[in-house]
């Protein structure tokens, strides 16, 4: 979290100011004079206890020190040294939302970008196309697609650089045109539209023949997020199969062994070590089960329909096979899990008590496959033994906070709730050597954090927020809290936002 402090030191911002700032620059400077902001300068309080949600990784092919990290709703981020150290080289764009990158084979100034992640779930964070930069990060143009909103995968060709696909998921809040599978042969200059279904339909996923770059499979996903409903699948959604680098493509059905009737989204993968073993972790009728193709993604066999497998398909969909055993298969999900027979069984590697839950984004090292990172919703994660063991990376600084606030003490309090990372408290200012330390920030509520509101009448005690409505009573001296989500007098079911609304009475403290 950041927060105003004077050149001087001296104590004279309020927390409106703090609000004013991140809001439009309008608005800003029609609420405060600019001539009260130069002296200003942000500083880092904390908390540095987690980090926030990974959507992409990537790393140089001639220099694997070198580690590109993209997040949610923080910027691109890169390490020079293995992870060691990071610094956010997407920081003065439209947005800040990365949902994937690709690297030039050949060029490693050359860093293709598409903004807007592509797991549509309640708090979505949407971009602006795609941009490019030449010199490794230092500058950056918009190259197109700005109205896709959200792009979830991009492939270059390898022998090719100019050539590009893009994957774009598209906006899930609305009917868009924007949506499909996207091609250039001029590094990004013009675009055509090579696999489009219809306005309600995005491309999900897209992978390439990693030994022969003319094929490729794509999902096309049908789905709508609402209010309060969202509805993943539908008879536009489908599997479909390019053999001619995306000039013609062919849909896959039931009667090549795919499940009959409407389809979700899919996740799927190209075993490196045998082009013609093929694996989609396939969505139907809010069920999953992953199939296996042996003949390059002609004809499909269900292998399992193991609890282990995945779930909740429109926030992660994804699988890799490891690129020198083709029946090793990791599937991104809630939890991590491995097969090593191709897909029949399946065991957890990542459990809750070791790593963040929610996975987005893996790399698995094409030369050195036990060298695997992962990308969550507390962050990223390094193994070197195939997911055996994990390092986490504890310096990228991308927690999303869904709110803050501040009590009135001296010195005063920040709150704050972070998606997936709880509700949190700590000071603003310490008034002894050291400065503000981890071990003063406290946690005081699970689960998706939201709103908290200190007690006026009691610093003792606050109200912290989780999704849906779940709101408890904190007293953080002895960390109990009492859940008072509201309740229908007469039992009936009430509905709450993903991020509902709380207010404290100025009036009536009670």
């Amino acid at each position: 979290m950041l927060i105003f402090l004077p050149k001087n030191g001296i104590i004279k911002v309020l927390a409106f100011l703090f609000f004013a700032l991140l809001s439009s620059s309008t608005i800003a400077q029609d609420s405060i004079p600019e001539r009260l902001l130069e002296d200003y300068r942000f500083r880092n309080i904390g908390p540095a206890g987690m980090s926030g949600r990974i959507t992409s990784i990537q790393v140089d092919q001639k220099n694997k020190a070198i580690i590109y990290v993209g997040s949610a709703s923080g910027g691109l981020w890169k390490s020079k040294n293995a992870g060691q150290s990071w610094t956010n080289i997407f920081k003065n764009e439209k947005v800040s939302s990365v949902g994937s990158i690709a690297l030039h084979p050949h060029n490693p100034d050359v860093i293709w970008v598409g903004t807007g992640e592509g797991n549509p779930r309640n708090s979505l964070t949407s971009g602006y196309g795609l941009y490019k930069t030449s010199d490794g990060g230092k500058s950056w143009k918009a190259v197109g697609l700005e109205g896709t909103r959200n792009i979830h995968r991009i492939i270059v060709h390898p022998h090719q650089p100019n050539t590009l696909f893009v994957a774009a998921i598209g906006t899930p809040w609305g009917d868009s045109p924007n949506r499909g599978v996207y091609k250039s042969v001029d590094g990004g200059e013009n675009w055509a539209k090579i696999l489009y279904v219809d306005e309600r339909t995005g491309a999900a996923e897209l992978v390439m023949d990693p030994n022969n770059p003319d094929k490729l499979i794509v999902n096309m996903w049908e789905h709508r997020r609402e209010p309060w409903v969202f509805k993943s699948g539908g008879k536009s959604s489908g599997l479909y199969v390019s053999f001619d680098g995306g000039e013609s493509w062919k849909k896959r059905t039931e009667k090549h062994g795919l499940p009959k009737g409407d389809l979700g989204r899919l996740g799927l993968a190209i075993a490196a070590s045998n082009s013609d073993k093929v694996y989609a972790l396939v969505e139907h009728k809010g069920d999953n089960a992953l199939y296996v193709s042996n003949d390059g993604g002609f004809k499909w066999t269900k292998v399992s329909e193991s609890d282990q497998i995945g779930n909740r398909p429109f926030y992660y969909a994804e699988i890799y096979v490891d690129p020198k055993n083709e029946n090793r298969i990791f599937s991104l999900w809630s939890t991590l899990t491995r097969s090593d027979d191709g897909g029949k069984t399946w065991k957890t590697i990542a459990p809750y008590s070791t790593i963040h839950p929610d996975h987005h984004a893996l790399y698995i090292d094409p030369n050195h496959p036990n060298y695997v990172i992962n990308g969550n919703d507390g962050g990223l994660n390094i193994s070197h033994d195939g997911g055996n063991t994990w390092r986490f990376i504890e310096n990228l600084p991308i927690a999303q906070f869904y709110h803050i606030n501040y009590d009135m003490q001296q010195p005063y309090n920040v709150y704050g709730g972070m998606q997936d990372n709880g509700s949190w408290k700590g000071p603003a200012y310490v008034w002894s050597h050291g400065g503000i330390r981890n071990s003063y920030w406290q946690e005081l509520y699970f689960g998706d954090g939201f709103d908290v509101v200190p007690d006026p009448s009691d610093p003792r005690f606050a109200y912290a927020m989780s999704q849906e409505g779940h709101v408890g009573r904190v007293d953080m001296k002895t960390g109990y809290s009492k859940l008072i989500r509201p309740v229908h007098p007469d039992g009936k079911t009430l509905r709450f936002n993903w991020n509902a609304a709380i207010a404290q009475n100025p009036f009536d403290k009670n």
